[in-house]
């Protein structure tokens, strides 16, 4: 069992502030905490608190409020957006953030060099530029409807450049200078990422109740991949907060009585296994069919989470903005009668053994996963109904310091994935853009009428326009079975009763945002 870190909340003399620390435990660690580089959400977790945005998220998931941008005007075509920034920002060095330092964030993003797997994000920028020292003027190419919303991504924070120039390649690993309430200290990868207070900071978004600087001093990010360990690290204090929670565990976090459960389904977290559709055996629609049929998502919503996540057949909640209703109906859901029906129709026959092959190709699809609880059983869920219509699958599990790597890599035929998103467009746009082949577009799935139509969806004027386009592109995936969707997960935080209450957010499904309001009770 992994030693956690001992946490320590010290009362000192009356008149002077309480200095506080806590221990957070998740599941897993990122790849980088470099911002253009990565799409995992446990360095979204971190980079929130040690960063900042143009402009800020509220927690009801529609409201935009200022960031380190104070006010923004938008040109009457959509086009150009002009920021005025506030004059109080610093970095953890103490350098004023300034225009400059806006200008080259977001050219650095969108920067063919960076490689960034989310620059679409930022939109079609025809220029992003420093007016003065507190004016930034972005421009588009086009309208784009979701732009505030994605600068309030930490895809979007602002950096320096003087840090990215003198680390190199270990900008984002060996440190990260941001303008957050919180400043790096330390990281070990698949351990800990140690953060501390930044003193400076009090240009919190208005709908903090604390604005800043944070109450908490110190902040250890602890990787504890066990279960068992999360559960008890919290119950027993080790621990003052996680939305690692897990399932098995929620009824006896919610009855304890030094811990407190929140949920929020603002927004939606979807988890899936993806095809490389252009790999030998998955690169048959049947195959891809069956196996989705093969596999019975209720039962595993029941049985691995005990009815806590809600089974999924389609790549989006159907509760999700654009989702288009004509896709109901060709949902595929678990019928293995059929699974085996088409691969029979399709050649592929039973071996001895039971495992199907064609053209003496075995039916033996190599799918990467992340190492850890959670998509260790969903592997092995999905492995066992599998067999049962003759496939067999075989399981490659990876630390998520490596895995992002690994999922870059032409290697594999299937992938493990979670994602957050709160429109259809969000989540098309990050995975089904030629552009986006091979990370995060993993299925290769390269369409010159799939990027016609998420281009139509994105810059649209209309409503109407955006979902139909958005509509079309729902069905085309459905109809490939390039996923297979596995369940839709809410937002859970358990956290200590010595903390005041803490509101889940759900952006990127960084619950704790920037850490602003965590707090012990007086």
């Amino acid at each position: 069992m992994k030693r956690l870190l001992t946490t320590t909340a010290v009362l000192l003399t009356a008149g002077i502030a309480q200095a506080q620390e806590i221990t957070i435990v998740r599941e897993v660690d990122s790849n980088n905490y470099d911002p253009h580089k990565t799409t995992s959400r446990a360095a979204s977790e971190v980079l929130f608190m040690m960063g900042d945005t143009l402009v800020s998220l509220a927690p009801d998931m529609q409201t935009v409020e200022p960031g380190v941008a104070e006010s923004w005007e938008v040109s009457e075509d959509g086009t150009t957006y002009t920021f005025k920034l506030r004059e109080d920002v610093q970095f953890c060095d103490g350098k004023p953030m300034t225009a400059e330092d806006v200008a080259y964030s977001m050219n650095r993003w969108v920067d063919p060099e960076t490689n960034s797997p989310v620059a679409w994000r930022a939109g079609e920028v025809e220029s992003v530029t420093a007016i003065d020292d507190y004016t930034v003027e972005y421009k588009l190419e086009a309208p784009f409807s979701e732009l505030l919303y994605q600068l309030t991504q930490s895809f979007g924070t602002i950096i320096d450049s003087e840090n990215v120039e003198e680390l190199g390649e270990d900008f984002g690993v060996a440190g990260f200078n941001g303008t957050g309430p919180f400043c790096w200290v330390e990281w070990t990868p698949r351990d800990t990422m140690i953060i501390e207070r930044h003193d400076a900071y009090t240009w919190g978004a208005p709908f903090h109740e604390n604005t800043g600087p944070a109450s908490m001093e110190r902040i250890t990010w602890q990787i504890v991949p066990e279960e068992n360990t999360r559960t008890v690290s919290v119950l027993t204090g080790q621990s003052e907060v996680t939305q690692y929670v897990p399932d098995i565990a929620l009824e006896q976090l919610r009855s304890a009585p030094n811990v407190e459960v929140v949920a929020s389904d603002l927004a939606f977290w979807t988890y899936f296994m993806g095809f490389k559709i252009d790999k030998e055996t998955v690169s048959d629609p049947a195959v891809r069919r069956a196996i989705n049929l093969g596999v019975n998502q209720e039962a595993m919503a029941e049985d691995l989470f005990f009815g806590a996540v809600q089974p999924a057949y389609s790549y989006v909640s159907q509760e999700a903005l654009d989702w288009n209703s004509d896709v109901d109906d060709m949902l595929l859901k678990y019928d293995p009668d059929r699974a085996n029906e088409i691969l029979d129709e399709a050649g592929w026959t039973r071996e001895d053994d039971g495992i199907r092959s064609k053209d003496g190709v075995r039916l033996e699809p190599t799918a990467y996963v992340f190492a850890g609880s959670t998509w260790g059983k969903i592997s092995e869920a999905v492995q066992s109904y599998l067999r049962e219509i003759g496939v067999n699958m075989q399981v490659q599990a990876f630390d998520a310091t490596v895995a992002w790597g690994k999922l870059a890599t032409q290697e594999f035929d299937i992938f493990s994935m979670s994602f957050p998103y709160v429109s259809s467009g969000d989540a098309l746009n990050l995975y089904f853009r030629s552009e986006n082949v091979p990370s995060p577009n993993r299925m290769n799935w390269i369409d010159e009428t799939t990027d016609e139509l998420l281009l139509t969806g994105a810059t649209a004027t209309t409503d109407a326009a955006r979902a139909d386009a958005y509509g079309e592109v729902l069905e085309m995936v459905h109809e490939a079975a390039v996923w297979l969707p596995l369940y839709h997960e809410p937002m859970v935080i358990a956290y200590s009763s010595g903390l005041e209450p803490v509101v889940p957010h759900n952006i990127y499904g960084a619950g704790l945002y920037k850490g602003l309001d965590l707090k012990f009770a007086d």
